[in-house]
């Protein structure tokens, strides 16, 4: 076997058609990798390798077009056809030489992942992962071609058929559509010949065992086909029998019987066993918080899926799917609309979206709308809608926790006193808990009302009255919880800042510049401050959090009353200066009458007497989604925390908020220069220098 391997792996360089091969798979390549991660700074290349999948339609019947074909024709394979040599050897010399060239490609195209890890943050598992899928999609390709040109002495015929025998395979998902939109039994067994449906999992960041099965049981039956079809003319050289024509035609029978059913009984393995999630972002998995509370579930929980489960959508479906997986508490069951179209009238008089989601607990139930479980921004170079992010696992989850959950609480905001609103994400985040934000004016009440399980006063940019001052005081003196995001103002604000004071908090008056260029984001004013970890900043305590024009926060550094306890959690580092007079600053550094670093602009204050809390931050704006975008998630994720710590321990783990799992990593920033430069060598110069090399070593051997 390896005398063939040499021999045939050596015939293709010593053509032209290893180079040609080798040059338009880089070339191809190359060109949407100079596209959409070079130009666009993507760092996964899955767009690149998705768009070049149609190549092997072309590439893969030329290569493999003469491999048995050519020596058919010469009569050269009487030669091995009565070899003291294995047919089986044969054609795995034959095929792994084929292979090896294509996986030369592969692993020119596995260095690019490394080049762009040059320039950013680059998820190499998600790209590795694809990789992968490309590679064992183009081998079962190879393996395909190896046996169509085992059947004809005929290079063109054999190509053309490789051409139809592949094109089949890619379009078969769209053949299968056409027979039945709803899924049989038929296209069920069609989908075996899908050849792209494993790459494109593998090309979603999955390690899916189920994809790695079908293309190696594929490949291998392929050549086992090769393999009976070399065998049967073998056979009839040495020997002239018609009986092994019927067993040859019924052994591969049943060799591709086996694969289908090898293929239909992977597929019902659960996911949790054949996929291993390896986006950043951990896209098709579910989280530990969400396995904690489907683990501790002691009620039963219908979720019902208004689609047909063959036509719902694919990744909402198999997060659904593992729901049902990791608890036997929660029951499944999908209701076609088509069928029955007015079932969600039992639960709500609003129209629902098809794929939506009852989630339903005795008398409870919430439902899951399938338009919050993508989100999605607007485009506004094209005015068209992106899906940015998937919600799927935080959806559900809140709902399972709003159904099984009987008590309901309220958070209240504070209006009349110029305060922004909470709204976006931070808003979300509160609707995820099951709590109910609703926005209150002070001076309509004569007390906060008893079901407030915490206040939020966000940015005020007037004074409160003292008696809206003291109704917060007299609030948290009964052990309430508040959460204050005080904003810089020339406003006098005396009242306001009275509440801060008897908790012994002071706000120095002035906006932070920091100075130091590892904690401010493109201007001084810009904060990144460092975290303390805290169980409010846990998981945040690794990443950064962003809060525009902010001022410091004063605390007694020794504590006045045994009962009061300060946990700075956010602070400024020692070159940080507090500008006093912003309006007339003349400059970021410390000017006459600045205050120098380090300066808290993130605290928690607990009274154990009352049971009050307080939590202060010094820049409202950090609680906006404009700021959020800056460190996605990072700022929702430290307001949900805040919220989580009001409830108090024995609630917080009912108010936990899974965030939206990002699709697309920070784009890389690469220069222009290099962008041009990389390009013209990888997409122009190597590929042409390939294909020229080729040229050239197969003009002179045809001198020769």
């Amino acid at each position: 076997m390896r005398a063939i391997f040499k021999r045939e792996f050596r015939a293709c360089f010593q053509s032209v058609i290893g180079w040609l091969f080798l040059a338009a798979t880089l070339a191809f390549y190359f060109l949407y990798f100079y596209v959409y991660n070079l130009s666009y700074g993507y760092p996964p290349i899955t767009y690149a390798l998705n768009a070049i999948s149609f190549l092997f339609l072309i590439t893969v019947p030329v290569l493999t077009m003469r491999i048995f074909a050519e020596e058919r024709h010469t009569k050269t394979d009487q030669l091995i056809l009565t070899a003291p040599v294995s047919i089986g050897k044969i054609v795995a010399g034959k095929y792994l030489a084929l292979a090896a060239v294509f996986s030369i490609a592969t692993a020119v195209i596995g260095l690019s992942p490394l080049l762009l890890g040059c320039f950013g943050t680059v998820p190499y598992g998600e790209n590795y992962a694809a990789l992968l899928g490309f590679w064992m999609y183009g081998l079962a390709s190879i393996a395909i071609g190896t046996f169509v040109s085992s059947l004809t002495e005929s290079q063109v015929i054999s190509a053309v058929l490789t051409f139809v025998f592949l094109f089949l395979g890619y379009m078969m998902d769209g053949i299968t559509q056409v027979i039945s939109s709803g899924g049989n039994l038929l296209t069920k067994v069609l989908n075996c010949y899908n050849l792209t449906s494993g790459m494109e999992r593998l090309l979603s960041g999955q390690l899916d065992l189920t994809a790695l099965v079908y293309y190696i049981s594929l490949t291998l039956l392929f050549l086992f086909l090769t393999t009976q079809s070399i065998q049967k003319r073998r056979w009839s050289v040495s020997v002239k029998k018609i009986g092994l024509g019927i067993f040859n035609a019924g052994f591969s029978a049943a060799a591709v019987a086996a694969v289908v059913i090898l293929n239909l009984v992977a597929d019902t393995l659960p996911d949790t066993v054949t996929n291993f999630d390896l986006t950043n972002e951990k896209l098709y998995s579910v989280t530990d918080e969400t396995k904690n509370i489907l683990s501790a579930l002691d009620k039963e929980v219908d979720l019902y899926v208004l689609a047909n489960e063959s036509s719902q959508d694919e990744q909402f479906a198999s997060t659904l799917k593992m729901y049902g997986e990791l608890s036997d508490k929660i029951q499944l069951t999908y209701v076609d609309p088509a069928v029955s179209p007015n079932f969600y009238q039992k639960y709500t008089q609003d129209q629902i979206q098809a794929n939506s989601v009852i989630a339903v607990c005795g008398e409870r139930s919430k439902i899951v709308n399938y338009s919050d479980v993508y989100e999605t921004q607007i485009d506004y170079q094209t005015y068209s809608s992106q899906t940015t992010g998937y919600d799927g696992e935080g959806q559900l989850t809140s709902a399972i926790q709003y159904v099984t959950n009987d008590e309901m609480k309220t958070v209240y905001e504070i209006t009349g006193h110029g305060e922004s609103p909470v709204s976006g994400s931070f808003k979300e985040a509160i609707e995820k808990m099951n709590l109910t934000l609703t926005s209150v004016n002070l001076l309509e009440l004569e007390a906060l009302p008893k079901d407030c399980e915490a206040v939020i006063i966000q940015g005020p940019e007037s004074d409160f009255s003292k008696d809206d001052a003291k109704k917060i005081k007299d609030y948290l003196a009964d052990g309430g919880k508040v959460l204050i995001s005080a904003q810089y103002t020339a406003q006098p604000m005396d009242n306001f800042k009275s509440i801060l004071e008897a908790y012994g908090l002071e706000l120095e008056e002035g906006m932070i510049a920091e100075t130091n260029q590892g904690n401010f984001l493109q201007n001084p004013f810009y904060l990144l401050p460092d975290i303390s970890y805290d169980a409010i900043t846990a998981d945040v305590s690794d990443e950064y959090v962003f809060l525009p024009y902010a001022q410091g926060i004063a605390y007694p550094q020794e504590a006045q009353d045994d009962t009061v306890t300060y946990t700075p959690l956010l602070t400024t580092s020692d070159e940080a200066v507090l500008k006093k007079d912003v309006q007339n600053m003349m400059s970021y550094e410390k000017e006459d009458g600045d205050l120098e670093g380090p300066f808290t602009v993130g605290i928690s204050v607990t009274d154990t007497k009352s049971q009050a809390q307080l939590i202060v931050y010094t820049a409202p704006e950090m609680f906006t989604d404009s700021a959020d975008q800056y460190v996605p998630g990072n700022n929702t994720a430290l307001f949900a925390a805040s919220i989580r710590s009001l409830a108090g321990e024995e609630k917080a783990s009912s108010l936990i908020v899974i965030p939206v799992k990002q699709y697309e990593l920070q784009r890389l920033t690469i220069a222009q220069g290099t962008v041009l430069s990389v390009g013209f060598l990888t997409t122009v110069a190597a590929p042409l220098l390939l294909a020229v090399l080729g040229i050239i070593i197969w003009l002179k051997r045809r001198k020769a």
